[in-house]
């Protein structure tokens, strides 16, 4: 890789959020490597912590970690404040922290429950694009990149997952709308979906005993990803939000693109 394609994010603030851990802090590092400031918006415990002084020690960009709840809207714009003031601007946001929250039958699902999983993933990405929008404005656009997911939009058979399905379908629905009314401020907005991918998301989840009255059993004996045979690494991941991060994609907005390893086809 060549000093120019390493340094491509050279004077460039990106602010992640869930970035303590997973895809997040793979993207914040991918981001940080490449020569960008980073705001790491996350609940502050040791995982975000240790994201931060990784990436301070990379000797690159400036970093900060912001003590963010998601689904707290002041919280957030607070965060976002900061980060323009303490980095100097917001030119690519990455909207991907969330949670697999309460997994039941629909009639078992707490009304708290259902209510913390969609403002959690998809209120905590609209409260983060809101809040950051208006600085994007102002330094002449960015890139928006929005983490969903293949269930509620290419595969059903999560059973239980109603509320984070949904979710994940509104985040798309958000992102193409975003995508139109921000256009012509060059601000873009794509969205991914991944598959199974090796992160900590599992340690949000709980699964009610109920859950085994409506399961379907479903068996792949070579693996639910016929590409790898196994869940895509955060690296990887990384490697598709630097690239709709910079300039490389500067013709694609709206776009929607699944990174599963053929999970999505075959379930």
């Amino acid at each position: 890789m060549s000093s120019n394609q390493r340094l491509r994010f050279q004077g460039k603030t990106a602010l992640v959020t869930g970035a303590g851990s997973g895809i997040g802090k793979a993207v914040a590092i991918k981001l940080a490597q490449e020569g960008a400031n980073v705001a790491l918006l996350d609940l502050i415990d040791k995982r975000t912590h240790e994201a931060e002084q990784e990436i301070q020690a990379m000797g690159m960009g400036k970093v900060r970690a912001y003590d963010v709840d998601i689904s707290d809207a002041a919280r957030v714009a607070d965060a976002i404040e900061k980060t323009v003031s303490e980095l100097g601007g917001i030119d690519i946001i990455f909207a991907n922290a969330g949670i697999n929250g309460v997994v039941a039958p629909i009639e078992d699902i707490d009304v708290e429950d259902w209510q913390n999983t969609i403002t959690t993933n998809l209120g905590g990405t609209f409260f983060t694009v809101k809040y950051a929008v208006p600085h994007m404005k102002k330094d002449d656009g960015g890139s928006i990149i929005i983490t969903s997911s293949i269930n509620g939009n290419y595969t059903f058979s999560n059973i239980g997952m109603s509320a984070y399905s949904t979710s994940k379908a509104g985040q798309v629905a958000f992102a193409k709308m975003a995508a139109l009314e921000l256009a012509k401020f060059n601000i873009r907005v794509n969205v991914i979906c991944p598959g199974a991918i090796s992160t900590n998301i599992d340690q949000s989840t709980e699964k009610s005993e109920e859950l085994n009255e409506v399961s379907i059993k479903m068996e792949f004996p070579d693996g639910r990803q016929p590409l790898a045979h196994g869940p895509g690494k955060p690296e990887e991941v990384a490697d598709l939000v630097a690239f709709l991060a910079s300039d490389e994609s500067k013709h694609i907005t709206g776009a929607q693109i699944v990174i599963d390893g053929a999970e999505s086809l075959l379930s």
